[in-house]
């Protein structure tokens, strides 16, 4: 038999159990965890967006900004731009929302970065996953400017050139900076 002394304990079982069936039915739904990039990846992912010229001042958008890390360190590294993060998870999407809060540069959006107007990007990141590139790269071929800088952490697009490369961090993998649509840049350079 549940008593009163029971409730607090039941309630805060069913939303642990909410926040994380949430994450389980849009991964599957995605193929993408929200997984977190480290420092010393933050550090390549801003190295890439300056040689490629990101402007201080510039529109950068982080799709599937998960738990908001990346978007922290881009507002830090371009405190005049306007970093935009999209994220589909709602648990993520809301402890970023809390840990960005204090932070006037940055905007961040629940929902379909498949489906967002990205035609403002004057810089665009992302840490997804192989299955989703396909169909962020057809997204980005309808939405960029040519000549806009992308940068994919761990996983690349395999019908496009890298403009640089970066080897030094990350657990899984280097990070790639296109120069959209990527598809006649020259050769790979290492940063």
């Amino acid at each position: 038999m549940i008593t009163l002394h029971d409730v607090p304990a039941l309630a805060i079982l069913v939303l642990c159990a909410a926040a994380a069936a949430s994450i389980l039915i849009v991964q599957l739904r995605t193929g993408v965890p929200p997984m977190s990039s480290s420092l010393a990846e933050h550090r390549e992912i801003v190295a890439l967006l300056r040689r490629a010229g990101v402007a201080e001042d510039a529109v950068i958008y982080d799709l599937g900004s998960g738990w908001g890390s990346l978007v922290i360190a881009l507002a830090a590294a371009f405190p005049n731009a306007q970093v935009r993060g999209i994220e589909l998870s709602p648990l993520p999407y809301w402890v970023s929302r809390l840990r960005t809060r204090a932070l006037p540069n940055v905007s961040l959006r629940h929902g379909d970065f498949l489906r967002a107007d990205l035609s403002e990007a004057q810089a665009v990141t992302c840490y997804l996953m192989i299955k989703a590139m396909p169909t962020l790269a057809d997204v980005l071929d309808r939405g960029l400017a040519t000549g806009t800088p992308m940068v994919a952490l761990s996983f690349w697009f395999r019908d496009r050139q890298t403009a640089a490369t970066s080897n030094a961090a990350g657990l899984l993998g280097a990070t790639a900076l296109y120069v959209w649509p990527g598809k006649d840049f020259g050769s790979d350079a290492q940063v």
